[in-house]
């Protein structure tokens, strides 16, 4: 009977993304020589602000990649986005000696963040973010700061619902630019 195998970073049919973050290969010492395994650490995610990570290890690749993506499903949380596009505001994250800050950014920033950072905003769908790393380089670190800026960051509806107050007091009205105030002035009259 094959089994079928889906490679890293491939749509699966219940639309979780994982993103194969890095593997690194680990050696026992025995009396015989060295016996190797592999650890692995994935992103998984549905692109509409669910993401989750893991890490998996094992004699083989395939295997702990695969041990690695169940790890990540099974501690998936959601994050809110503003315009299902970017982060409601800046914040900063920090595991080990692991730090992080997470930025807005407008429509058609991109993903200015590093390697296993942006594996975490692609896999969560955001399209616009300006992130810095600033510390270690140890991808488990970088993806667990980036996972305490993400859960430490609150969204207006929250905020709102524990002061007892309704979404617009919070935030107010946004301006997109000095034109529209104009406009709206020329509006009044």
């Amino acid at each position: 009977m094959a089994r079928e195998h889906k490679a890293p970073g491939k749509e699966e049919n219940d639309g979780i993304i994982d993103k194969l973050v890095s593997v690194n290969r680990v050696a026992k010492v025995v009396k015989g020589g060295k016996r190797f395994g592999f650890a692995a650490l994935v992103v998984v995610g549905d692109q509409k602000g669910r993401v989750g990570y893991g890490s998996g290890k094992s004699k083989e690749v395939s295997d702990a990649v695969k041990k690695a993506t169940e790890d990540a499903k099974k501690h998936m949380i959601r994050i809110a986005l503003r315009e299902g596009r970017t982060l409601h505001h800046d914040c900063s994250g920090r595991f080990g000696a692991g730090k992080v800050h997470l930025r807005t950014a407008s429509p058609g920033t991109g993903i200015i963040a590093g390697g296993p950072m942006r594996a975490v905003f692609e896999a969560l769908g955001v399209a616009d973010v300006v992130a810095k790393s600033i510390g270690t380089s140890n991808p488990h670190n970088m993806v667990k700061a980036t996972f305490d800026a993400l859960v430490n960051m609150k969204s207006p509806r929250a905020i709102a619902a524990k002061r007892g107050k309704k979404v617009g007091e919070i935030i107010g009205r946004r301006e997109v630019g000095a034109d529209s105030k104009e406009k709206a002035e020329e509006h009044k009259e």
